[in-house]
């Protein structure tokens, strides 16, 4: 991966441990924003007479890329947005199943709506908590993050698979923002409902774009019934009353979704499992390295699996002594979170170890 440092200018510069905050912009996204605009300066309102047929073959490699129709593919500005847009049509007599202390676009966004909600605990059980969770409360549904943007801890997809099997009424709702890019996921073997995030992070699409995907008659159900019952009445084309219209209201900026399409494509020209196995590789080092200095909570080193995403014991005093020294990284959760893409090296984390040395 060292050949592909080139194209991201900043780490010449710095080491960047920062991608769960923004990913990285690469050179070849650069010179389609360029060209992009450039049509539009040329060409004005013409430039859009293609926009519908362009936005369909984002649709189409989104869901090449997770395995999913893409008429079942909705293109949001973001997860929270998209979220928001879903939940309001949600029965509010729904029970809801959260995890502590997951993202705040998942659980202020729930608790406001007035939903009834039961919480499981984020620690070394996570799977089991969510069991017992489930067996007690009996929610209607289970909104989360695969992976926890302050600590990393990263669920097991095994078990959310058991999950359906065993609760097939569960409506499974699962942000992938902190996930998708770092691993290959199939999103029609999994166990999940309904799958979104935003590209700004791990997939490198920059920001304004994300996506939902929904497992097959799942729109149709969440949909309300006035919705549905207004979209035969009325004689408006089918961009205002089919049911991917209550979220894909208004127009779509081709920039952004552009963008998306353009960095799923890099990505996919490197290799989703190449670049699954070269972070999972860096995640085991840096996870070995950290726990020497007695830096990870046991919440993380007694788990098998993790992703690349730690948050280490630290406070302003040690996210200074890191900016120092050209470190990127974000200060979270009461610690100092770090991430790593494909783009890092074990150089970078060495870079950091250092820098925690002389620190200490």
């Amino acid at each position: 991966m060292k050949n592909l440092r080139n194209e991201f200018p900043i780490l010449s510069q710095n080491t960047y441990l920062n991608t769960a905050s923004s990913g990285l912009l690469h050179d070849s996204l650069l010179e389609f924003r360029h060209e992009h605009d450039l049509d539009f300066l040329i060409g004005g309102s013409r430039f859009r007479d293609s926009q519908q047929q362009f936005l369909d073959s984002v649709r189409n490699t989104i869901a090449d890329f997770f395995n999913c129709t893409s008429g079942d593919t909705i293109l949001v500005p973001n997860f929270s947005l998209g979220l928001n847009i879903l939940l309001n049509g949600l029965d509010k007599n729904k029970k809801v199943l959260l995890l502590d202390n997951d993202y705040p676009s998942i659980n202020f966004t729930v608790q406001n709506k007035g939903f009834e909600i039961c919480y499981a605990h984020i620690d070394e059980q996570l799977e089991h908590n969510i069991k017992e969770a489930l067996e007690l409360h009996k929610p209607d549904v289970f909104i989360f993050s695969i992976v926890q943007y302050l600590s990393g801890i990263i669920i097991d997809l095994d078990f959310i698979k058991e999950l359906k099997t065993k609760y097939p009424e569960l409506l499974i709702i699962a942000d992938g923002t902190q996930f998708c890019g770092t691993a290959n996921f199939n999103f029609e073997e999994s166990g999940i409902d309904i799958f979104g995030c935003s590209g700004y992070k791990w997939l490198l699409g920059g920001y304004g774009n994300g996506f939902l995907l929904f497992k097959k008659d799942i729109l149709d159900k969440i949909t309300p019934k006035l919705y549905k019952e207004i979209s035969k009445k009325v004689n408006y084309d089918e961009s205002y009353t089919n049911l991917k219209a209550r979220f894909e209201c208004g127009h779509l900026d081709t920039f952004n979704f552009g963008s998306l399409q353009l960095s799923l494509k890099y990505i996919s020209k490197i290799g989703i499992d190449t670049i699954e196995k070269t972070i999972q590789d860096l995640s085991n080092h840096t996870k070995t390295e950290l726990n020497k200095l007695n830096l990870l909570e046991e919440s993380i080193t007694k788990r098998t699996t993790h992703s690349s995403i730690f948050n280490l014991k630290g406070d302003q005093n040690l996210f200074d002594h890191l900016k120092k020294e050209n470190i990127i990284v974000s200060l979270r959760g009461g610690g100092i979170r770090i991430s790593m893409h494909f783009y890092n090296t074990a150089e970078d984390i060495d870079k950091l170890l250092s820098a925690l040395y002389r620190y200490r």
